[in-house]
């Protein structure tokens, strides 16, 4: 609809000046009640009903004047512990440690804005449009209590969308099968003997087991998975040892595992496993790996990814539209897609003239502004055309 499009262009000053807010009053995960009051401030004023989910967060609907399906359209709205570093920002963060690294304050105003937009058509809306303002997925807990709290209950598709500072300005990809990673986190706890450092004899080195599982589990990943199968493993953290002539007793090792398929997730949990133990019993100790499951893959259905293209293209142009690679970040969008069918989409804000070309969760990461427009727009349009079509 060219009228959403005239919409979005008159709420995009508002938009811009909520989303600054909201960076100035970054909030961590479920602590963002702040943001949560902001965003049903507004949706009292447009007279749009909402409840608020537990700790924080909020589902409100729009019922069209005509039956049909409904559509879900996701935001999140946490902030990261991350000191930020664009101190020439007249809207930086004022909590210290503290700050909007992701794009987060950008979703979050561009789905209020599609709101917006989307009431002003509400008598020509085809079906019920849900909107969602998620806390907590850097934890990736947030999706999940949302589900449990029925964020997707009698929902038919549901649609999400990430600012992306890799992609430039003015651009929108939404690509057919995997965009995001799962995303798991583990740690394994190796017991050696501990000794003085003139008595190696007498000693089971820790730091020697830990050093070894660093060195060798890489072959996890080149001879234990398909190599058309991306993987990655990494041990991010490593805390060994107590003093320079001490041998380690103990040493604790933390890491992530990235992959799109299940199947491999599960393959190399167990190959973690017995590489630690094994590890551990060549040179005397022991082992014990936890491994917890963080996201699933996000997943973009066929159809739905191809439809979401088309709407790029539709009301942004053929060159707006890119295939931007799968990405072995997380996103817990998936424990939505889980239960109902969707996409995930990215718009680029990444612009080296405005200085927004740093990666996310970087102490410099920045959004352009003019691509919030885009992200709301395609929220709306997406929601729109979605229930027009399938009513």
């Amino acid at each position: 609809m060219e009228q959403l499009k005239a919409l979005i262009e008159k709420y995009t000053p508002t938009m811009i000046e909520f989303r600054r807010d909201l960076h100035q009053h970054p909030e961590l995960q479920f602590e963002e009640f702040r943001t949560t009051d902001k965003v049903a401030e507004v949706l009292d004023q447009l007279g749009i009903p909402y409840r608020k989910t537990e700790p924080t967060g909020i589902i409100a609907e729009l019922v069209g004047r005509k039956a049909g399906k409904t559509v879900a359209l996701r935001a999140d709205m946490d902030a990261l512990p991350v000191q930020e570093l664009n101190d020439e920002l007249p809207y930086k963060s004022l909590e210290d440690g503290k700050m909007h690294a992701c794009g987060h304050d950008a979703h979050t105003a561009m789905l209020l804005t599609a709101a917006k937009a989307l009431k002003e058509v509400q008598s020509e809306i085809k079906g019920t449009v849900r909107f969602i303002f998620q806390p907590s997925e850097e934890n990736a807990q947030g999706a999940k209590a949302m589900v449990e709290q029925r964020a997707v209950d009698n929902v038919d598709n549901v649609f999400g969308i990430h600012i992306w500072s890799q992609m430039r300005s003015g651009t929108a990809s939404c690509v057919v099968g995997s965009s995001f990673a799962s995303a798991d986190i583990f740690s394994v706890d190796f017991k050696g003997r501990g000794g003085h450092g003139a008595m190696p004899d007498a000693c089971v080195d820790a730091a020697l087991i830990a050093s070894s599982f660093v060195m060798n589990v890489q072959s996890v990943v080149s001879r234990e998975t398909n190599p058309l199968d991306p993987v990655v493993v990494t041990v991010g953290k490593m805390d060994v040892g107590t003093r320079f002539n001490v041998i380690a007793e103990n040493a604790r090792l933390e890491g992530t595992v990235r992959c799109f398929s299940i199947e491999t997730r599960d393959r190399v949990e167990n190959a973690l496993k017995r590489f630690a133990e094994q590890t551990a019993a060549m040179y005397g100790g022991t082992a014990d790996l936890v491994y917890d499951h963080g996201t699933l893959p996000v997943i973009n259905d066929e159809k739905d990814a191809l439809f979401a293209q088309s709407v790029i293209k539709e009301n942004f142009g053929e060159q707006a539209l890119i295939q931007e690679p799968p990405t072995t970040g997380g996103e817990d969008f998936s424990y939505f897609t889980e239960h109902t069918p969707g996409c995930f989409a990215l718009v680029g804000c990444g612009n080296p003239e405005k200085d927004t070309q740093w990666a996310h969760h970087h102490g410099r990461f920045n959004v352009d502004e003019d691509a919030m427009a885009i992200g709301a727009e395609l929220y709306a349009q997406y929601a729109f055309e979605y229930l027009q079509q399938n009513s």
